[in-house]
């Protein structure tokens, strides 16, 4: 249905907004990473300067490609095609310039709070992962990247290790072969 369609979209909003708050500057996440790289790698006060950098990065780049990815199937619910079509440049280009956007409204909001700031290069970097998320998602809706995660679940017949699923321009999931798909595209 189309609501189930945009919840994931809609809470992940929430998470970002939340994120963007006081909550997620960087003194207060510095206080739970620090003693947990600590403990884990013997990371001094020096070296979490650049390992909490290089996760707040991170954390942008993975959280604006996971909103991308909700978007684009909310779109994808909302505006159905007559062909079937399992990727259209419409679904991807609404996904992208609104994660763009919301990037942008994002550190706009921050700009305001005494604990943040807001950084044009954020804006960029979050809608580089927008942008990746949907080449990604156009090379594999396409069928040119095989899709190891659903291969358990829809090829039955096929070995965990080499199966993979794709689903093609037809739209519809086909099973193979992971070592044969390899050969063929090499």
């Amino acid at each position: 249905s189309l609501w189930k369609a945009w919840v994931p979209a809609i809470i992940w909003l929430g998470v970002i907004a939340l994120e963007s708050s006081d909550l997620g500057a960087a003194k207060n996440t510095g206080r739970i990473l620090y003693p947990l790289l600590h403990f884990l790698f013997k990371v001094d006060a020096m070296q979490f300067v650049t390992w909490h950098h290089h996760i707040r990065k991170t954390g942008h780049f993975v959280g604006y490609a996971v909103l991308s990815w909700f978007l684009f199937r909310a779109w994808r619910a909302t505006l159905p095609l007559a062909s079937l079509a399992v990727w259209s440049l419409q679904w991807a280009g609404i996904a992208f310039f609104m994660t763009a956007l919301v990037a942008s409204l994002d550190e706009w909001h921050q700009s305001f709070l005494p604990s943040r700031t807001g950084r044009w290069q954020d804006v960029v970097l979050d809608s580089s992962a927008a942008l990746t998320i949907q080449v990604f998602l156009w090379m594999v809706l396409r069928g040119l990247v095989p899709c190891l995660a659903f291969a358990s679940a829809h090829c039955s017949g096929y070995s965990r290790k080499k199966a993979f699923a794709c689903c093609g321009p037809s739209g519809k999931l086909c099973c193979g072969d992971a070592s044969r798909w390899l050969d063929l595209r090499h």
